[in-house]
C-alpha cells in the first residue's frame, strides 16, 4: 500500500518507481545560449542590411541619373526634329521660289524689248494708219500683234505690268521721279507714268517711274 500524501509536490517532479520504493526526482529544463554565435549572427545581419541599404541608395542614384539623361536626350531629340522641320520648310520654300522666280533674270532682259515695241507702236501717228499707207499700216499691225503676244507670254508666266496712273503712290511698286502741284487731286497721287513697271508673282522686278502730286 502506497501512501503519497507525504510526497512533496515539487515543480517538474516525477515519481520513479523501483519496486516498492519511491524516489522523487526534480527535472529542471535548462537551455544554454551561445553568446558569441548570436552576436556574430546579429553583426552579420547588420552588415547585410547596411550593404543592401547602400546598394538600394546607389540604385536610386543611378535611376535618377538615367531619368535626367532620358529627359536631356528627349529634349535634344525634339529640338533636332524641330530644326530639321524648319530646314525642310526653308528648302521647300527656296525650291518653290526657284520655280516661280527662276525666270526673273530672263524676264528682265525681255522688258527692254517690250519697252521698245511699246515706244514703236505709240510713235506711229494714228491718222497715218490707213489703206492709203499700206506699208505703215502693216508694220504697225505687226508690231502691235508682237507686243500683244509678248504681253500674253508674260502673263502666262506670272509677269504683269504696273501702270499706276491715278493711283496712290506705293513705294514698293513705284519710284517717284518728281512732284508737281495738281488742283483737285489728293496728295501722293500718281499723275504721270514715265515708264511702266513689272511684277513677277507679286514680286516687283522693276518699279514704275512716276510723277506724283505734292502733299
Amino acid at each position: 500500500h502506497l501512501n503519497t500524501r507525504n510526497v512533496p509536490q515539487l515543480p517538474h517532479t516525477r515519481l520513479l518507481w523501483s519496486g516498492w520504493s519511491v524516489r522523487p526526482v526534480n527535472v529542471i529544463q535548462t537551455r544554454s545560449y551561445s553568446t558569441e554565435k548570436d552576436t556574430a549572427r546579429v553583426e552579420e545581419q547588420s552588415e547585410t542590411e547596411k550593404k543592401l541599404t547602400l546598394e538600394a541608395e546607389e540604385l536610386r542614384k543611378e535611376a535618377a541619373e538615367l531619368t535626367e539623361k532620358v529627359k536631356s536626350l528627349d529634349d535634344k531629340y525634339k529640338r533636332a526634329l524641330a530644326e530639321s522641320e524648319n530646314i525642310r520648310r526653308r528648302l521647300t520654300k527656296q525650291i518653290d521660289d526657284a520655280k516661280l522666280f527662276g525666270i526673273q533674270g530672263f524676264c528682265k532682259d525681255l522688258l527692254e524689248v517690250a519697252d521698245i515695241l511699246g515706244h514703236a507702236t505709240e510713235a506711229v501717228p494714228k491718222d497715218e494708219i490707213s489703206d492709203k499707207n499700206p506699208h505703215l499700216k502693216n508694220l504697225f499691225e505687226g508690231l502691235s500683234m508682237t507686243r500683244q503676244q509678248l504681253n500674253s507670254v508674260f502673263k502666262r508666266h506670272g509677269l504683269e505690268t504696273v501702270n499706276p496712273m491715278n493711283e496712290k503712290f506705293n513705294p514698293n511698286l513705284h519710284e517717284a521721279l518728281f512732284q508737281q502741284e495738281v488742283a483737285n487731286v489728293e496728295p501722293n497721287t500718281v499723275v504721270v507714268v514715265s515708264k511702266i513697271g513689272y511684277k513677277l508673282h507679286d514680286r516687283c522686278i522693276r518699279p514704275a517711274l512716276v510723277g506724283v502730286t505734292k502733299g
